[in-house]
């Protein structure tokens, strides 16, 4: 029974946000009651979505393709900013090779990729 009222609470919650979302800015006074209404049913859709949805971390290789798409790198270029070969990344690319800490630490600081992902690989 306790999983309704939330699902309930949640689709409430989700419908005031829906209907406030264009009406609240971040430069909205917290004190402004229909700021604090945004927030509270915010807060409740981000929790029960947290529990009941959870997305959890990209992996590091979809990270690094999407950063190589940003970037409009190619696999030769991405080695060279990374020193090392064009073939090395495409065994990280494609799980043939696990990455060594000197990449890693690159691909953190030059391509900023959060070391998170890159510890849970």
């Amino acid at each position: 029974m306790e999983n309704i009222i939330a699902h309930e609470d949640y689709v409430k919650s989700f419908l005031i946000v829906e209907s406030l979302i264009d009406k609240v800015d971040e430069g909205m006074d917290e004190e402004n009651e229909m700021m604090k209404k945004f927030i509270e049913a915010s807060d409740i859709v981000e929790n029960y979505e947290e529990l009941h949805f959870p997305i959890g971390l990209p992996s590091l290789v979809e990270v690094i393709r999407l950063r190589m798409s940003d970037l409009r790198l190619k696999n030769k270029d991405l080695a060279k900013l990374l020193d090392t070969t064009p073939s090395r990344i495409s065994e990280y690319l494609n799980g043939k090779r696990d990455i060594t800490l000197n990449v890693a630490k690159n691909l953190q600081r030059k391509l900023n990729i959060d070391s998170d992902i890159i510890l849970n690989g």
